[in-house]
């Protein structure tokens, strides 16, 4: 059975799209089957995969309103070789729609069932808000995977996140865990970059991951070429940080198998 985990952060602008695509990428080149679902309306990592979120037959949005089976909306990554489930401005009005559902906030763990068993991992680029799409990520979820930049106010996004997922453990999912803080456009000349990761350490110990991911080039173009970085230069410090990170991941998984 696949790994869920929601890519999560409710402050913007912190890599968590790029870590979404490149790191389905990167598993997809360690073996791995991986399904990435889209849960943000803007479309970015449906973009940023290949796939053209203005010519979308079949979307998150179909999912989630129950207008169609979780299969029937599956793309294939041309460039990045994993399955994307994908998303466009209609998801707008999916979570609109949700409100007056009942079980709405199931909505996505319910449509994951039927493919869960085909997937050793499911990413959910969740939108940079707390509102009912990611409600239904982290319900749907096992773990959360935080990308966040080592700077002051990213410290404060994140207390705002532990609670949110605090919240979600308490009251729909009890087995939802922090998986992983990765540190994101990470500058090791910054001072201040190197205090709060010292921090971060010291707070949250070994869920912070031991990959960081550099400010690269490389990793901002790839985005507009609808390809990951790995495809795009994969010689680049972007795709072997997050080559590095898909292995870091496979071997914490494999040492928490071990462990149960």
């Amino acid at each position: 059975m696949s790994k869920v985990l929601a890519i999560a952060n409710q402050k913007g602008g912190v890599g968590k799209t790029t870590t979404a695509v490149n790191l389905a990428a990167s598993l997809v080149a360690t073996k791995r089957r991986v399904l990435l679902v889209d849960l943000d309306p803007q479309g970015n990592a449906t973009m940023g995969s290949g796939v053209d979120k203005h010519d979308l037959e079949l979307s998150m949005y179909e999912v989630l309103t129950g207008k169609c089976r979780t299969a029937a909306a599956v793309h294939k990554s041309e460039h990045g070789l994993f399955d994307l489930l994908p998303a466009n401005g209609d998801l707008t009005a999916a979570e609109v729609e949700l409100m007056d559902m009942s079980r709405r906030e199931v909505r996505l763990r319910e449509a994951l069932a039927e493919v869960r068993p085909d997937y050793d991992y499911i990413l959910i680029d969740c939108p940079p808000s707390l509102n009912m799409l990611t409600v239904n990520a982290l319900v749907a979820a096992q773990g959360v995977l935080i990308p966040m930049q080592c700077e002051y106010y990213a410290l404060e996004g994140l207390s705002a996140l532990m609670q949110t997922i605090e919240s979600i453990k308490g009251s729909l999912n009890p087995k939802l865990e922090i998986e992983g803080l990765l540190r994101t456009m990470y500058d090791p000349r910054n001072s201040l970059t190197v205090d709060v990761s010292t921090q971060l350490i010291s707070h949250f110990g070994d869920r912070v991951y031991g990959t960081v991911i550099p400010r690269n080039v490389r990793l901002a173009e790839a985005p507009s070429y609808g390809m990951p970085v790995l495809t795009y230069d994969k010689s680049s410090r972007g795709a072997v940080a997050y080559l590095a990170l898909a292995g870091e991941m496979n071997r914490r998984l494999g040492q928490t198998a071990q462990s149960k």
